[in-house]
């Protein structure tokens, strides 16, 4: 869709998943299914094979690392040692993706507001948040804040609430399909960030309303909408 007729008005506010979408904490992910593959007496499984699977959590890599999912044996205690390893040292090579601290500041300065709502859960994200430069985001939806976590609509529709906009006011920039199929539920427009884990291969087909090359080309969207 040209950028010049997505909006018929002006955002109010702009909502953006984290991981993958503005940070890049796959390598701090990745450390952590390394060192539980150590333990295991396994070998590490190389970084570019995990980074595709860090905006799916514990639940995607651990089942790149070892092959099984959550309704298998012993998937439980390697969940809580993965989980425990990654708290450890969360933002030891994790930091913002490129263009991610402009595209704020634009946000800032056109008054838009901005929030983060994640799957990550709040031990995790209060901690990495500001660790990362983003302790002033304006509303943080973590995936245990509401009762459900992406794909459904809870968490878009809570942030909306606490920044004081409706939710047909509201975008959502996020790299997995969960992000797209829970904005599209909430009511917002939805944009798909292809340099975030699943690359342009798989966010093409997400039906969201628009695909994002870097995060800068949010601001085209914008520049001929009227408030």
């Amino acid at each position: 869709m040209s950028p010049a007729f997505l909006f018929s008005l002006q955002p109010l506010a702009v909502l953006f998943d984290l991981d993958g979408t503005l940070a890049d904490t796959a390598p701090d992910l990745a450390a952590a299914l390394n060192r539980l593959q150590t333990d295991q007496k396994l070998p590490e499984t190389p970084y570019a094979e995990l980074r595709p699977f860090a905006s799916a959590g514990a639940r995607g890599l651990i089942g790149a690392g070892f092959g099984i999912g959550p309704d298998e044996a012993g998937y439980d205690k390697l969940r809580v040692r993965f989980l425990d390893y990654y708290a450890a040292a969360i933002a030891t090579k994790s930091s913002l993706f490129s263009g991610v601290t402009d595209l704020l500041e634009a946000l800032t300065q056109k008054n838009i507001k901005w929030g983060i709502v994640t799957n990550k859960a709040a031990r995790f994200t209060d901690v990495l948040v500001p660790l990362i430069g983003l302790g002033h985001a304006q509303c943080i939806i973590s995936g245990d804040t509401t009762a459900h976590a992406k794909p459904h609509p809870a968490p878009l529709i809570e942030a909306a609430s606490r920044l004081g906009v409706a939710p047909d006011r509201c975008c959502y920039v996020g790299d997995d399909l969960r992000d797209i199929q829970a904005g599209r539920a909430a009511g917002m427009t939805t944009f798909a960030a292809e340099w975030g884990y699943c690359g342009t291969s798989n966010a093409r087909s997400w039906n969201a309303d628009a695909a994002l090359i870097q995060p800068m080309d949010l601001l085209n969207y914008f520049a001929k909408t009227t408030s």
